[in-house]
Protein backbone atom coordinates (compact mmCIF):
# COMPACT_ATOMS: atom_id res chain seq x y z
CA UNK A 1 0.00 0.00 0.00
CA UNK A 2 1.32 3.43 -0.89
CA UNK A 3 2.14 6.04 1.73
CA UNK A 4 -0.82 7.86 3.21
CA UNK A 5 -1.07 11.62 2.79
CA UNK A 6 -0.19 13.14 6.20
CA UNK A 7 -2.65 15.99 5.63
CA UNK A 8 -5.44 13.49 4.94
CA UNK A 9 -4.55 11.55 8.09
CA UNK A 10 -4.63 14.72 10.17
CA UNK A 11 -7.95 15.54 8.55
CA UNK A 12 -9.37 12.19 9.68
CA UNK A 13 -8.04 12.77 13.19
CA UNK A 14 -9.49 16.28 13.32
CA UNK A 15 -12.95 15.06 12.31
CA UNK A 16 -12.97 12.48 15.10
CA UNK A 17 -11.30 14.61 17.77
CA UNK A 18 -13.41 17.70 17.06
CA UNK A 19 -16.61 15.76 16.53
CA UNK A 20 -17.52 17.04 13.07
CA UNK A 21 -16.46 18.34 9.68
CA UNK A 22 -17.07 22.02 10.42
CA UNK A 23 -14.97 22.06 13.58
CA UNK A 24 -12.26 20.04 11.84
CA UNK A 25 -12.15 22.64 9.07
CA UNK A 26 -11.74 25.45 11.59
CA UNK A 27 -8.95 23.64 13.38
CA UNK A 28 -7.08 22.90 10.16
CA UNK A 29 -7.79 26.37 8.70
CA UNK A 30 -9.25 24.91 5.49
CA UNK A 31 -12.74 24.77 4.03
CA UNK A 32 -15.28 22.14 5.01
CA UNK A 33 -15.31 21.00 1.38
CA UNK A 34 -11.56 20.41 1.55
CA UNK A 35 -12.04 18.31 4.68
CA UNK A 36 -14.59 16.13 2.88
CA UNK A 37 -12.37 15.79 -0.18
CA UNK A 38 -9.36 14.69 1.87
CA UNK A 39 -11.46 12.14 3.76
CA UNK A 40 -12.95 10.75 0.52
CA UNK A 41 -9.48 10.44 -1.00
CA UNK A 42 -8.21 8.60 2.08
CA UNK A 43 -11.23 6.26 2.08
CA UNK A 44 -10.69 5.57 -1.61
CA UNK A 45 -7.03 4.74 -0.94
CA UNK A 46 -7.87 2.40 1.95
CA UNK A 47 -10.88 0.95 0.17
CA UNK A 48 -13.35 1.24 3.03
CA UNK A 49 -15.38 3.75 5.06
CA UNK A 50 -13.39 5.40 7.85
CA UNK A 51 -16.07 7.51 9.54
CA UNK A 52 -19.55 6.50 10.69
CA UNK A 53 -21.80 9.51 10.06
CA UNK A 54 -23.62 9.19 13.37
CA UNK A 55 -24.17 11.50 16.29
CA UNK A 56 -21.52 11.72 17.56
CA UNK A 57 -19.24 10.85 14.65
CA UNK A 58 -17.23 7.67 15.19
CA UNK A 59 -14.28 6.08 13.48
CA UNK A 60 -14.76 2.61 12.02
CA UNK A 61 -12.30 -0.17 12.90
CA UNK A 62 -10.19 0.81 9.89
CA UNK A 63 -10.47 4.44 10.89
CA UNK A 64 -9.23 3.66 14.40
CA UNK A 65 -6.16 1.94 12.95
CA UNK A 66 -5.37 5.01 10.87
CA UNK A 67 -5.93 7.25 13.90
CA UNK A 68 -3.36 5.24 15.82
CA UNK A 69 -0.98 5.52 12.87
CA UNK A 70 -1.52 9.30 12.85
CA UNK A 71 -0.68 9.57 16.54
CA UNK A 72 2.50 7.58 15.94
CA UNK A 73 3.47 10.08 13.25
CA UNK A 74 2.83 12.90 15.72
CA UNK A 75 5.07 11.18 18.21
CA UNK A 76 7.85 10.83 15.63
CA UNK A 77 7.54 14.51 14.78
CA UNK A 78 7.66 15.44 18.47
CA UNK A 79 10.83 13.37 18.88
CA UNK A 80 12.35 15.05 15.83
CA UNK A 81 11.50 18.52 17.11
CA UNK A 82 13.12 17.78 20.48
CA UNK A 83 16.31 16.77 18.69
CA UNK A 84 16.27 19.72 16.30
CA UNK A 85 15.59 22.16 19.10
CA UNK A 86 18.99 21.33 20.55
CA UNK A 87 20.80 21.57 17.20
CA UNK A 88 18.98 24.48 15.57
CA UNK A 89 16.48 26.20 17.87
CA UNK A 90 15.57 28.84 15.29
CA UNK A 91 14.57 26.22 12.72
CA UNK A 92 11.35 25.34 14.53
CA UNK A 93 8.23 27.44 14.66
CA UNK A 94 6.51 25.16 17.18
CA UNK A 95 4.25 22.20 16.67
CA UNK A 96 1.01 22.65 14.81
CA UNK A 97 -2.09 22.54 17.00
CA UNK A 98 -3.34 19.37 15.33
CA UNK A 99 -0.16 17.51 16.30
CA UNK A 100 -0.93 17.29 19.98
CA UNK A 101 0.45 14.41 22.06
CA UNK A 102 -2.58 12.89 23.79
CA UNK A 103 -2.54 10.99 27.08
CA UNK A 104 -5.40 9.85 29.35
CA UNK A 105 -5.21 10.49 33.10
CA UNK A 106 -7.85 9.91 35.75
CA UNK A 107 -9.40 13.03 37.27
CA UNK A 108 -8.10 12.44 40.80
CA UNK A 109 -4.51 12.22 39.56
CA UNK A 110 -4.99 15.43 37.55
CA UNK A 111 -6.31 17.15 40.67
CA UNK A 112 -3.36 16.05 42.81
CA UNK A 113 0.03 14.86 41.54
CA UNK A 114 -0.03 14.51 37.73
CA UNK A 115 -0.08 18.14 36.55
CA UNK A 116 3.02 19.13 38.54
CA UNK A 117 4.74 16.11 36.97
CA UNK A 118 4.04 17.39 33.48
CA UNK A 119 4.78 21.07 34.07
CA UNK A 120 8.35 20.89 32.77
CA UNK A 121 7.28 19.19 29.55
CA UNK A 122 4.50 21.71 28.99
CA UNK A 123 6.90 24.60 29.55
CA UNK A 124 9.36 23.06 27.09
CA UNK A 125 6.71 23.30 24.37
CA UNK A 126 5.45 19.72 24.16
CA UNK A 127 1.93 20.07 22.65
CA UNK A 128 0.06 17.88 25.12
CA UNK A 129 -3.62 17.05 25.31
CA UNK A 130 -4.83 15.42 28.53
CA UNK A 131 -8.00 13.36 28.31
CA UNK A 132 -9.73 12.60 31.63
CA UNK A 133 -11.85 9.63 32.63
CA UNK A 134 -12.40 7.29 35.56
CA UNK A 135 -9.20 5.41 36.42
CA UNK A 136 -10.90 2.10 35.55
CA UNK A 137 -11.65 3.29 32.02
CA UNK A 138 -8.67 5.37 30.85
CA UNK A 139 -7.11 2.27 29.30
CA UNK A 140 -9.96 2.14 26.77
CA UNK A 141 -8.62 5.35 25.24
CA UNK A 142 -5.25 3.62 24.81
CA UNK A 143 -6.80 0.38 23.58
CA UNK A 144 -8.64 2.30 20.85
CA UNK A 145 -5.49 4.16 19.81
CA UNK A 146 -6.86 7.57 20.80
CA UNK A 147 -3.98 8.31 23.20
CA UNK A 148 -0.38 7.11 23.39
CA UNK A 149 -0.36 6.60 27.16
CA UNK A 150 -2.67 6.44 30.15
CA UNK A 151 -2.77 6.29 33.95
CA UNK A 152 -5.05 3.42 34.94
CA UNK A 153 -5.80 0.75 37.52
CA UNK A 154 -5.14 -1.98 34.93
CA UNK A 155 -2.03 -4.03 35.81
CA UNK A 156 -1.75 -6.17 32.67
CA UNK A 157 -0.04 -4.46 29.73
CA UNK A 158 -2.18 -3.97 26.66
CA UNK A 159 -0.95 -5.49 23.41
CA UNK A 160 1.92 -3.45 21.97
CA UNK A 161 2.29 -1.47 25.20
CA UNK A 162 4.53 -1.41 28.26
CA UNK A 163 3.41 -0.81 31.84
CA UNK A 164 5.12 0.88 34.82
CA UNK A 165 3.73 0.70 38.40
CA UNK A 166 3.20 4.17 39.88
CA UNK A 167 2.03 3.49 43.43
CA UNK A 168 -1.24 3.65 45.34
CA UNK A 169 -3.64 6.57 45.57
CA UNK A 170 -5.14 6.41 49.08
CA UNK A 171 -8.82 7.26 49.58
CA UNK A 172 -10.69 8.27 52.75
CA UNK A 173 -14.37 8.97 53.46
CA UNK A 174 -15.13 12.52 54.59
CA UNK A 175 -17.99 14.91 55.33
CA UNK A 176 -18.45 18.22 57.13
CA UNK A 177 -18.77 18.18 60.94
CA UNK A 178 -22.26 19.67 60.60
CA UNK A 179 -23.43 16.89 58.29
CA UNK A 180 -21.93 14.22 60.56
CA UNK A 181 -23.82 15.70 63.51
CA UNK A 182 -27.08 16.01 61.58
CA UNK A 183 -27.08 12.65 59.78
CA UNK A 184 -24.97 10.41 62.00
CA UNK A 185 -25.48 12.01 65.40
CA UNK A 186 -21.81 12.89 65.57
CA UNK A 187 -20.75 9.25 65.23
CA UNK A 188 -18.35 7.67 62.74
CA UNK A 189 -19.62 5.72 59.74
CA UNK A 190 -20.76 2.16 60.52
CA UNK A 191 -22.43 -0.75 58.77
CA UNK A 192 -25.68 0.33 60.39
CA UNK A 193 -25.75 4.05 59.56
CA UNK A 194 -24.08 4.50 56.15
CA UNK A 195 -27.51 4.52 54.46
CA UNK A 196 -28.40 7.68 56.42
CA UNK A 197 -26.00 9.79 54.40
CA UNK A 198 -25.80 10.81 50.73
CA UNK A 199 -22.53 10.15 48.90
CA UNK A 200 -21.11 12.45 46.20
CA UNK A 201 -19.62 10.33 43.39
CA UNK A 202 -17.72 11.38 40.27
CA UNK A 203 -20.19 9.87 37.77
CA UNK A 204 -22.24 6.72 37.25
CA UNK A 205 -19.12 4.73 36.34
CA UNK A 206 -17.51 5.61 39.66
CA UNK A 207 -17.76 2.70 42.12
CA UNK A 208 -15.29 4.20 44.61
CA UNK A 209 -17.97 5.04 47.18
CA UNK A 210 -19.54 1.57 47.28
CA UNK A 211 -16.12 -0.13 47.14
CA UNK A 212 -14.97 1.84 50.18
CA UNK A 213 -18.10 1.08 52.22
CA UNK A 214 -17.96 -2.58 51.21
CA UNK A 215 -14.34 -2.89 52.30
CA UNK A 216 -14.83 -0.93 55.52
CA UNK A 217 -17.67 -3.09 56.75
CA UNK A 218 -17.11 -6.41 54.98
CA UNK A 219 -20.18 -6.09 52.77
CA UNK A 220 -20.38 -7.84 49.41
CA UNK A 221 -23.09 -5.66 47.91
CA UNK A 222 -23.57 -2.01 48.75
CA UNK A 223 -26.38 0.25 47.53
CA UNK A 224 -25.85 3.95 48.20
CA UNK A 225 -27.87 7.11 47.76
CA UNK A 226 -25.61 9.11 45.44
CA UNK A 227 -25.25 12.48 43.75
CA UNK A 228 -22.85 12.94 40.85
CA UNK A 229 -20.30 15.72 40.31
CA UNK A 230 -17.88 14.97 37.41
CA UNK A 231 -14.87 16.80 38.84
CA UNK A 232 -12.50 15.93 41.66
CA UNK A 233 -12.33 19.55 42.82
CA UNK A 234 -16.11 19.78 42.33
CA UNK A 235 -16.64 16.80 44.61
CA UNK A 236 -14.59 18.51 47.30
CA UNK A 237 -16.60 21.72 46.95
CA UNK A 238 -19.87 19.78 47.06
CA UNK A 239 -18.83 18.03 50.27
CA UNK A 240 -17.72 21.31 51.84
CA UNK A 241 -21.12 22.78 50.89
CA UNK A 242 -22.87 19.99 52.78
CA UNK A 243 -24.23 18.02 49.82
CA UNK A 244 -23.14 14.77 51.39
CA UNK A 245 -20.14 12.61 52.15
CA UNK A 246 -17.58 11.42 49.62
CA UNK A 247 -14.63 9.07 49.29
CA UNK A 248 -11.80 11.35 48.17
CA UNK A 249 -8.04 11.10 47.65
CA UNK A 250 -6.23 11.63 50.92
CA UNK A 251 -4.04 14.13 49.06
CA UNK A 252 -7.11 16.35 48.63
CA UNK A 253 -8.90 15.60 51.87
CA UNK A 254 -6.14 15.62 54.52
CA UNK A 255 -5.43 19.38 54.48
CA UNK A 256 -9.16 20.04 54.97
CA UNK A 257 -9.32 17.46 57.77
CA UNK A 258 -6.34 19.14 59.45
CA UNK A 259 -8.17 22.49 59.25
CA UNK A 260 -11.30 21.04 60.84
CA UNK A 261 -13.38 21.67 57.72
CA UNK A 262 -13.93 17.96 57.10
CA UNK A 263 -14.18 14.89 59.32
CA UNK A 264 -12.76 11.45 58.52
CA UNK A 265 -15.85 9.24 58.67
CA UNK A 266 -13.92 5.97 58.97
CA UNK A 267 -10.51 6.72 60.52
CA UNK A 268 -9.52 3.04 60.59
CA UNK A 269 -10.20 2.47 56.90
CA UNK A 270 -8.12 3.62 53.93
CA UNK A 271 -8.80 2.37 50.40
CA UNK A 272 -5.57 2.12 48.35
CA UNK A 273 -6.04 2.15 44.57
CA UNK A 274 -2.99 0.96 42.65
CA UNK A 275 -2.16 3.06 39.58
CA UNK A 276 -0.10 2.14 36.52
CA UNK A 277 1.29 4.05 33.56
CA UNK A 278 0.74 2.34 30.20
CA UNK A 279 2.21 3.61 26.95
CA UNK A 280 3.07 2.33 23.50
CA UNK A 281 6.12 0.10 23.46
CA UNK A 282 8.14 2.30 21.14
CA UNK A 283 11.59 3.87 21.25
CA UNK A 284 10.72 7.52 21.73
CA UNK A 285 12.33 10.36 23.66
CA UNK A 286 8.91 11.92 24.23
CA UNK A 287 7.46 8.72 25.66
CA UNK A 288 10.54 8.26 27.82
CA UNK A 289 10.23 11.85 29.09
CA UNK A 290 6.53 11.38 29.90
CA UNK A 291 7.24 8.10 31.67
CA UNK A 292 10.10 9.57 33.68
CA UNK A 293 8.12 12.67 34.70
CA UNK A 294 5.09 10.71 35.86
CA UNK A 295 7.00 8.01 37.73
CA UNK A 296 9.20 10.53 39.57
CA UNK A 297 6.18 12.55 40.72
CA UNK A 298 4.28 9.41 41.68
CA UNK A 299 7.21 8.22 43.83
CA UNK A 300 6.82 11.34 45.95
CA UNK A 301 3.02 11.66 46.04
CA UNK A 302 1.69 8.09 46.07
CA UNK A 303 2.01 5.32 48.61
CA UNK A 304 4.29 2.39 47.84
Amino acid sequence: MSTFDPDALECLAAIVEEGGFERAARRLSITQSAVSQRLRALEAQVGTVLIVRSRPLKATSAGQLLLKHTKMLRLLRADLERDLKELAPSSLRGAREEERISIAINADSIATWALPALTGLAQSGLPMEIVTDDQDFTQEWLRQGEVLGCVTTLRQALRGCKVVPLGAMEYVAVATPALVLERLGGEVLTAHNFREIVFVAFNRKDDMQSEFVGKAFGLKRVMLNQLFVPSSEGQVRAVLAGWGASVLPRLLAQPLIDQGLLVNLAPSCVLPIQLYWHCWNLESEVLDALTCALTRSAEVALAT
